[in-house]
């Protein structure tokens, strides 16, 4: 293996101080000739000099690096928000470190100190179900000395930069949609224990209000995200006198259907669905569920923009709070009633 080459083997062979080479291959201010910067970077082009970035952090104090805490890396939704957010890290010369939660409150608050002692220069949040109001969570959050923005799920009563998506408007135009459809016994299947889901749930109530139909408990089917707790859950549907359901993710959706079809059920002929997230349901199954879409795009563009405006301009002053609008996508899994059912293959 080839020794590492260092500034000492560069301002060797350019015949400076290894001062001169650091300040021009970093891009430091300095009083150094055009043709003696031309001369460095050549030679560190040619022998393949790797920046030390421990050492330079060093110096600008900044490890180019950013913390993402997420709940459940094998959730699509996450995953790709994951994926857009260490593009645009990279995009902007960062390297995104990614922890997984497991959707446990006692792990957001462990991870947060993991990233800040790792020296990241500043740390995305997802919450955990449940953790919003966790104590250790606000505390690690409160004593961070870098900037964090908390994405998707937020807490109440911590003061920082909060990006996400309106739930509770997205609960309402779900529901509305089946409302509009001529549905009146609507259940719906929500993680509850999360904020989220209560956000969305009240969206829910909205609509039903609305229309002068007071919501039912016996049709609120607590879920939590996951497609065989949805699965579990889905069973007590059939109980129901149901004709349309609102499911609070593709995860729920995805476990719900999987119990209709063991069943000999089909959806739209005898159940209407729509779902929330848009992300997965139209890969794995037919028909394509009308689902409520987070831009994922544009809630990672809006998180990034808020963070490293905080970390490269150093900027200051009150916390933001970005609240996106979602929307409904209309696709094949909500029939009218009185509709005639199309024919199942």
């Amino acid at each position: 293996m080839a020794a590492k080459v260092t500034l000492r083997d560069i301002a060797r062979e350019v015949g400076l101080s290894t001062t001169a080479v650091s300040l021009v291959l970093n891009d430091r201010p300095c009083k150094i000739s055009e043709e003696s910067r031309r001369r460095i970077k050549e030679v560190a082009r040619r022998k393949r000099y790797i920046p030390n970035q421990i050492a330079r952090s060093l110096v600008t104090r900044r490890s180019q690096t950013i913390g993402l805490v997420v709940p459940n890396i094998e959730s699509r939704f996450f995953s790709s928000l994951a994926r857009r957010l260490e593009l645009g890290c990279r995009e902007r010369g960062y390297v995104l470190l990614i922890t997984n939660s497991d959707d446990s409150p006692e792990n957001d608050a462990e991870l947060v100190g993991l990233l800040a002692n790792r020296g990241v220069d500043g740390i995305f949040v997802v919450a955990s179900t449940g953790s919003e109001g966790d104590p250790a969570l606000r505390s690690a959050l409160e004593g961070l000395p870098m900037p964090f923005v908390m994405v998707d799920r937020l807490a109440e009563g911590i003061a920082c930069d909060k990006v996400a998506f309106n739930n509770e408007a997205g609960g309402y135009l779900a529901c509305r949609y089946l409302l509009d459809a001529g549905h009146r016994r609507i259940a719906c299947l929500l993680n509850v224990a999360s904020n989220t889901g209560r956000e969305r749930l009240a969206g829910y109530e909205r609509a039903l209000r609305e229309r002068g139909i007071e919501p039912d408990p016996a049709l609120v089917l607590p879920c939590a995200y996951y497609i065989p707790k949805a699965y579990e859950v889905a069973a007590r549907l059939l109980d129901t006198d149901a004709t349309a359901v609102f499911a609070g993710s593709d995860n729920i959706a995805l476990g719900l259907l999987k119990r209709l079809y063991e069943r000999g059920l089909r959806v739209p002929r005898d159940y209407s669905v729509v779902s929330y997230d848009n992300s997965a349901a139209d890969v794995l199954f037919e028909p394509a569920l009308t689902s409520i879409e987070q831009n994922v795009d544009e809630l990672a563009a809006a998180a990034l923009d808020v963070m490293f405006r905080r970390v490269e301009e150093d900027e200051l002053g009150e916390p933001e709070e970005r609240i996106l609008m979602p929307r409904l996508v209309i696709k094949s899994s909500v029939r009218a009633v009185g509709e005639p059912p199309a024919e199942v293959v």
